[in-house]
């Protein structure tokens, strides 16, 4: 047949059957035949004879169709079907063919109802709805046949939705499936837009009848509404789900009984949209579905809250309850949480459980003030007295948990309903929480007092009370727990920036900077931030904020070096900074009379500033450049004191400077020289600034040489007083490579010792000076690589085995064995066998050499460790 074109023109001309045969050939895929079939149908005017015989057409056409795609006729029906192997074959080949013809019919099904839905949404209404609707229906009932098509269950949906929105006539005829379908789609595909269409056709849900087994199926898909993310997460999503509670008992109980079961497993959003879905729920449901709710779910959950074992589960309780409590200015709302929640919860405040009295505690803080709305003042305000009479008593409870919730949510009551309680009950609860909580055994007890206070003092009308009060809580600056003294602090910064407080009238300056001077970093760092703004304040000029600072310095020399340390980071500007180096260093090499913990101070200072500069390539080169003409030199003959030579050493390492050969020998000797280190602070901290100025100044190969000499002698040592066997290397120490180092070493070194350096006791107080050093190197990363990268390596390795058999051996008869070597050994052992070095060897006494693998070391290094585990052990007897 020949094909025949549809145009605006010839519509009066063509039959009904001739249109639909012409539009079933087009492709619905191709947006052109779309609009071309939009424009031929919506152009049919009110006189066209299509506009009265289109739709009986369409009708004869989408019954044969659909007939054909449910009865599909056999390919072959003349042949007759056999028992030999030919009927695969000819079955598979029939197969083929049927599914073209099925989805042949799928795509004119798809076509047709197209055809309907232009009709229906035609803008002059020339075809008649009530015409229509057979057509309509006929595809609705049909709509569970076509579930392999996605597109044409769409299409069919997308009239249905039609008939509904407009309220044509017979709408309600059009639910049955197509309402399964966008529920469920929305399930399926997660999308908004699906959510929204389902919330749209909300009322055509009411038409069902819940209690009817035919629709289970439907009431699952809604069941499974309740805990899908995509309905929980969308605003039209939640009033759905709001809205079908009230559609049938049975209904709403299953769909609150899968609330419930989720509340111990959901995160705080999804707990939170309960919380508001319960709410609507509860506006929209009324008469014996609104007694169950109210009597059998929210009361079950008001009381899961407080007598919940787990206090996890008893906060996701209370975060779905926090829906009512937000709405509690809602007509009705602040009635419902009295009327459920005063029957348990004063009597749970008073239990002998802590666990329940502190859930209680929770629950009555969420709904304070608990009353009900239509009793007399009188009767308010007496259970307004019962319930701060009832907090007060559990901030002195016997469990420290009710404890901080008490004083949290005192001072939370106080904050938002400071208007509404009397003055004495104020100054009775502050009083009591400022005296006696602030000195709490327990620590999470004192820091919810600081914390308490802070969010306290976000109400002006609490700070004239406060101002009174704040100075009580000045020992907690001196508290054993870091983080009450950090929330001191906080609290301090807090009301350094509120114009009626005074910052020092709580906390001391002196009391400040001792903490200053020896706290750690965290509450350090804090107090430079509240003291900046006074010793180094942006607003003046640098030479005034220089003196300031130095001041500081002379008053309190450490804290004042970690005032310096931690300016950088609390926002004083490099360029200030480097003006401040130059002042204090200018300062020590003048001749100004300091004493010597000044000093001390100034080049502390000195050396944190000069650390946070160096980051910044053209401040290091401005440092380099200011320390030369011997000023360092000058400095360490300055520095008189343990840290202050550190300092100096430190100041070196960042900054490089050229002229530092004296101080590179120093070093050498320092290191060297290591008798007693191991209980010597001040010592270590020397030793640990001239492993980094010889490692910057590439000497460091020198100095483990001369630290692998040292412990090779005492090796020797031990072989000779105690016959320990020492292995011998395969490669001579004549073979190392010299490094090249950046400055000129002389080949003398200090060696202090006087007639005790011929001591073996001497000689292994020096190994275990060195092994001190060495358990620290390979802690860090660069000396570590320098360490396993030096050709002293295995001579070292070898001599700290010697002397860590000795150490362990012998530690029961001397008494200045020490655990240094074999903590050393081990650390080296552990960090060789790592990279997977190995030691050569060659035992006395065998013909052959034999080379010490990774694995072996390792070994070694475990056992070593055994026996230092052992040898603790025994020293401590």
């Amino acid at each position: 047949m020949e094909k025949r074109h549809c145009h605006p023109s010839s519509l009066h001309n063509s039959s009904p059957q001739e249109f639909l045969s012409s539009a079933t050939k087009l492709n619905l895929n191709v947006k052109s035949s779309k609009r071309t079939l939009k424009s031929l149908i919506h152009s049919i005017p009110s006189s066209s004879p299509l506009s009265s015989s289109l739709l009986p057409s369409l009708h004869t056409f989408i019954s044969d169709s659909i007939l054909s795609f449910r009865n599909p006729t056999s390919p072959h029906p003349s042949k007759k079907r056999r028992r030999s192997g030919r009927k695969n074959n000819t079955d598979e080949e029939a197969t083929p063919s049927l599914h073209k013809q099925q989805q042949h019919n799928l795509e004119k099904l798809h076509l047709l109802a197209h055809v309907a839905f232009l009709c229906v949404s035609h803008p002059q209404k020339v075809f008649s709805p009530r015409d229509l609707l057979p057509s309509v229906q006929l595809l609705h009932d049909n709509l569970v046949f076509f579930e392999s098509d996605s597109s044409l269950l769409l299409e069919i949906s997308n009239l249905c939705e039609v008939y509904w929105r407009e309220n044509l006539q017979g709408r309600e005829m059009l639910i049955s499936q197509s309402l399964p379908f966008l529920v469920s789609r929305s399930l399926t595909l997660k999308k908004k837009v699906d959510v929204h269409r389902v919330y749209a056709l909300r009322e055509a849900f009411t038409l069902f009848d819940f209690e009817d087994e035919s629709i289970e199926d439907l009431k699952m898909l809604l069941i499974r509404t309740v805990i899908a993310p995509i309905y929980l997460k969308t605003e039209d999503g939640r009033k759905f789900l709001g809205f079908i509670f009230g559609l049938s008992m049975q209904l709403m109980k299953e769909a609150l009984a899968m609330i419930k079961s989720q509340i111990a497993f959901g995160r705080k959003s999804i707990l939170e949209a309960y919380g508001v879905v319960l709410f609507r729920a509860w506006k929209g449901v009324d008469g014996v579905l609104k007694e169950e709710f109210e009597g059998g779910f929210l009361q079950g959950l008001i009381e899961g809250s407080i007598y919940a074992n787990s206090r996890v589960f008893a906060a996701s309780v209370r975060r779905v309850l926090g829906g009512f409590v937000s709405q509690r200015i809602t007509d009705g709302v602040e009635k419902l949480l009295f009327r459920l929640a005063e029957p348990v919860i004063f009597r749970s405040l008073q239990v002998a459980n802590s666990n329940v009295r502190l859930n209680a505690l929770h629950l009555l803080l969420d709904f304070f003030p608990l009353e009900d709305p239509d009793a007399m003042k009188e009767v308010k305000d007496t259970l307004l007295e019962k319930q701060f009479f009832l907090m007060e008593r559990l901030i002195m409870d016997d469990c420290p948990d009710v404890r901080v919730v008490a004083v949290e949510g005192c001072f939370r009551v106080l904050h938002l309903f400071w208007e509404i309680i009397p003055s004495s009950t104020i100054t009775k609860l502050l009083t009591k929480i400022f005296d006696d909580m602030s000195h709490d055994i327990c620590n999470e007890v004192r820091l919810s007092t600081v914390n308490g206070t802070i969010y306290l003092l976000g109400n002006p009308q609490s700070h004239e009370i406060l101002k009174v009060l704040l100075p009580r809580f000045g020992h907690l600056i001196l508290d054993s727990a870091l983080s009450s003294r950090a929330a001191v602090l906080d609290l301090l910064l807090l009301i350094r920036d509120i114009r009626s407080f005074q910052f020092n009238k709580v906390v001391g300056l002196d009391v400040l900077l001792s903490t200053l001077a020896n706290d750690h970093s965290q509450v350090a760092q804090k107090i430079t931030r509240l003291l900046i703004p006074s010793y180094f304040p942006s607003k003046v000029s640098i030479e005034e904020a220089c003196n300031r600072c130095v001041t500081l310095i002379k008053r309190s020399p450490m804290a004042g070096a970690r005032f310096c340390e931690f300016a950088m980071l609390e926002g004083a500007s490099p360029k200030s900074l480097m003006e401040l180096v130059r002042v204090l260093i200018g300062l020590v090499l003048s001749n100004e009379k300091l004493h010597a913990d000044q000093i001390e101070g100034l080049l502390i200072a000195a050396a944190s500033l000069c650390n946070n500069l160096v980051s910044e390539p053209c401040y290091k080169n401005a440092l380099k450049e200011f320390f030369t003409g011997g000023k360092v030199k000058c400095l360490f003959a300055a520095a008189s004191t343990g840290h202050a030579q550190p300092s100096v050493l430190n100041i070196c390492s960042v900054v490089s400077p050229d002229d530092v050969a004296g101080l590179v020998e120093e070093c050498m000797s320092l290191v060297t020289n290591c008798c007693g280190l191991p209980k010597n602070v001040e010592m270590q901290a020397k030793v640990r600034s001239a492993h980094r100025l010889l490692l910057s100044y590439s000497g460091f190969d020198d100095m483990f040489d001369s630290l692998t000499r040292l412990l090779q002698k005492a090796a020797y040592r031990c072989h000779v007083k105690f016959g320990v066997e020492i292995p011998k290397q395969r490669v001579s120490p004549g073979k190392r490579k010299k490094c090249k180092s950046s400055v000129k070493f002389s080949a003398k070194r200090k060696h202090v010792g006087g007639k005790n350096s011929t001591t073996f006791e001497y000689d292994y107080s020096i190994a275990v000076g060195i092994a001190c050093q060495i358990k620290d190197l390979v802690v860090s990363k660069d000396s570590r690589e320098a360490i396993l990268g030096s050709q002293a390596l295995e001579s070292s390795f070898l001599a700290l085995k010697v002397i860590s058999e000795v150490s362990i051996e012998h530690c029961i008869s001397c008494e200045y064995m020490d655990t240094s070597p074999v903590l050393a050994y081990s650390g080296l052992a552990l960090h060789m066998s790592l990279q997977n070095i190995s030691v050569s060897t060659n035992d006395s006494g065998s013909k052959n050499s034999e080379g010490t693998d990774s694995s072996s070391i390792l070994e070694a290094s475990c056992t070593f460790l055994f026996f230092h585990i052992c040898f603790i052990e025994v020293s401590s007897l």
